[in-house]
């Protein structure tokens, strides 16, 4: 079967809008008819007309998307998991408060910010603290805005996001269980001990390779990657920020080694451009997704049997939608 003439074909039938994050693989990429990073598919498929929306991506992006639309059927072709969303839920979140509970630091001095990396629970957790909502494109001034409230920030659940962002801004941060608890105590940032793996691949022995083989290029990294990597970066900035950088702003002839996701430094330009990895860094879950499973969902839809409905509970929704309506705000 030739899954993209029947896709294309199901699009035209059905009142339904494909979204697909850069991070996706080619092929199922390329179906999307609104493609882009966190922050601008979590925009753009608010503003979508269509009454089904599938998500091409993974299982905490169709949440937000539900979260922020309830109107809306949110479908995915493969509920995929993100492995750092993963690394905490609500307890862990109750837990590490408890923590900071314990060495002298009330809740009412603490103001939660979440990557939106982190399940609707999560989220709601944080809403109901009066916390943010963050992407890598936005998290410097979510930060910035929450320092206002003269509380500590605790940043989850990425702690190299945070660690990165409060270099940037000059400010002491640290991380729950991996630094001393009077370190956390004193700093500005306090960060829940997540990562992301495959931009835990990336290493500063790998710049250092780069540049010396070609003492010239530029090298620009994800502020998911770890302190040491970003801190020899040349430019450091979200996916679409990544995107715009290389693409229109480098001269062509410009080389750049470029540290994120493989699928998405595979499409920036077609010469000089490297990957910051001796291995293939694909993020195994965003490339679960296959041509057979978008086509399985839209004639899922056809057959309104609507396979991998995205749902949430109201309770949750609610508070989960505190925290993402306060990102947008700011």
């Amino acid at each position: 079967m030739n899954f993209k003439k029947e896709i294309e074909k199901l699009k035209k039938e059905l009142d339904v809008t494909i979204v697909a994050h850069f991070y996706q693989k080619d092929e199922v990429f390329e179906m999307g008819d609104i493609v882009g990073d966190s922050l601008e598919l979590a925009k753009k498929a608010m503003a979508a007309p269509s009454k089904n929306i599938i998500f091409c991506g993974v299982g905490f992006m169709g949440e937000s998307v539900k979260v922020l639309s309830p109107q809306k059927r949110v479908l995915m072709p493969k509920v995929a998991c993100c492995a750092m969303a993963k690394m905490i839920d609500v307890d862990y979140f109750n837990t590490n408060l408890k923590i900071l509970n314990d060495a002298g630091i009330s809740n009412d001095d603490i103001l939660p910010i979440t990557y939106i990396n982190s399940s609707a629970a999560v989220k709601a957790a944080v809403g109901k603290m009066g916390g943010y909502a963050c992407t890598s494109s936005n998290a410097f001034k979510i930060i910035e805005k929450g320092l206002t409230s003269g509380k500590k920030i605790f940043f989850v659940p990425d702690r190299c996001l945070g660690q990165n962002f409060a270099n940037q801004m000059k400010l002491k941060s640290a991380v729950i269980g991996l630094d001393n608890i009077e370190d956390v105590k004193s700093s500005d940032i306090i960060c829940y001990n997540g990562f992301c793996s495959v931009h835990q691949l990336f290493t500063p022995e790998d710049i250092d390779f780069y540049k010396e083989k070609y003492p010239d290029i530029i090298v620009a990294v994800h502020p998911e990657c770890d302190v040491k990597v970003v801190d020899k970066a040349d430019f450091v900035g979200s996916t679409s920020q990544l995107i715009k950088y290389i693409t229109q702003d480098l001269d062509i002839e410009q080389k750049v080694v470029v540290g994120t996701e493989y699928n998405m430094v595979n499409r920036l330009r077609d010469k000089n451009t490297y990957i910051l990895s001796s291995t293939k860094p694909e993020c195994p879950t965003m490339n679960e997704t296959t041509l057979e499973d978008l086509y399985n969902t839209l004639i899922s839809i056809k057959n309104k049997t609507f396979d991998n409905e995205i749902t949430v509970s109201d309770d949750v929704a609610k508070y989960a939608k505190i925290a993402l309506e306060k990102m947008f705000e700011v």
